[in-house]
């Protein structure tokens, strides 16, 4: 069955019935699938204020802008030529994003498209991959080197410059990607970081000490975008085209599956946003060879 197709019946049967909240009230529903430019390469997404999400482009560090309401956008913040992965919004209008093998992180004003800041976090090979916000700062992982990345934050004040904290404990690094997607756990004392080629999942304190998350026998490989809501974490499992659903105690430490959810619409989607009663996951295309005509495009699902 044609993917145009597949869209067509999820949006009149399964996706026509999800119900909107007020704040994303409409008369008619939301598109369950927004194109992207051809060629775009998409990895990360955040969404809001409002609605509207996020896309950054890893072929040249591009922002898409979509309005979710009619799955309409346009680039609004153009790249500096090297990748844009993970991406989180603050509630000062920055969007913070993570530069992939540029080594580097940016801040961009969501009301102007301009880049506010640049941050050289590393010099060497790199894999600067995804990002949490927390009270206080913004955490990047790498999955090249075993280190976060912090930049301070306070009362909407850009930071000078990052810091370098060294992960230590549980996890080890290995060939391929490592440290990939990052939370706050839900007591907010600590990070969740996903480990991509190994499935295991870390309870990271403040200052780099890893602890292995119990799953009770479960893994999550190929772990990609994280998302926290409650007690509740919805794990991106990129090439296994599926968003795992996890219940965690609140300190991070303890973590069962309780359900894995797919879609036809997926095709290797890597990170994941929430807006109303929906996920939305860009189809990154791993295992299609990226040319400029290629077409890429962004999945809504109903929340499990």
């Amino acid at each position: 069955m044609r993917r145009s197709t597949i869209s067509a019946l999820l949006v009149l049967g399964l996706l026509g019935a999800t119900a909107v909240p007020a704040q994303a009230a409409d008369t008619a529903p939301f598109p369950a699938d927004i194109r992207l430019p051809d060629g775009f390469q998409p990895e990360g997404i955040a969404t809001g204020p409002g609605p509207f999400a996020y896309v950054g482009s890893m072929a040249d560090g591009s922002i898409y802008r979509a309005d979710l309401r009619t799955g309409r956008g346009t680039v609004f913040s153009k790249g500096p030529g090297t990748p844009s992965l993970g991406l989180k919004l603050d509630k000062y209008g920055h969007l913070f994003v993570a530069g992939g093998t540029g080594g580097d992180a940016r801040i961009i004003d969501t009301r102007t498209g301009r880049t506010l800041a640049t941050y050289r976090l590393t010099s060497g090979p790199a894999f600067v991959n995804d990002i949490a916000i927390t009270e206080g700062a913004a955490w990047i992982t790498d999955s090249t080197n075993p280190v976060l990345y912090k930049l301070p934050l306070r009362d909407g004040r850009l930071p000078d410059k990052a810091e370098r904290i060294p992960l230590t404990g549980d996890i080890e690094y290995g060939s391929g990607f490592n440290a990939n997607g990052i939370t706050p756990t839900p007591d907010g004392r600590a990070l969740i970081v996903v480990q991509s080629n190994t499935g295991d999942l870390f309870r990271v304190e403040r200052t780099g000490a890893t602890h292995r998350v119990n799953l009770h026998g479960e893994s999550l490989k190929e772990g990609d975008g994280l998302l926290l809501r409650g007690r509740t974490l919805y794990a991106v499992q990129n090439r296994y085209n599926t968003v795992t659903v996890v219940h965690l105690n609140k300190a991070g430490t303890d973590g069962r599956v309780v359900k894995r959810v797919g879609s036809p619409l997926f095709d290797v989607p890597a990170t994941i946003a929430e807006f109303g009663s929906r996920l939305y996951l860009p189809n990154a295309r791993f295992d299609t060879p990226p040319t400029p005509t290629t077409p890429y495009d962004v999945t809504a699902i109903p929340r499990p």
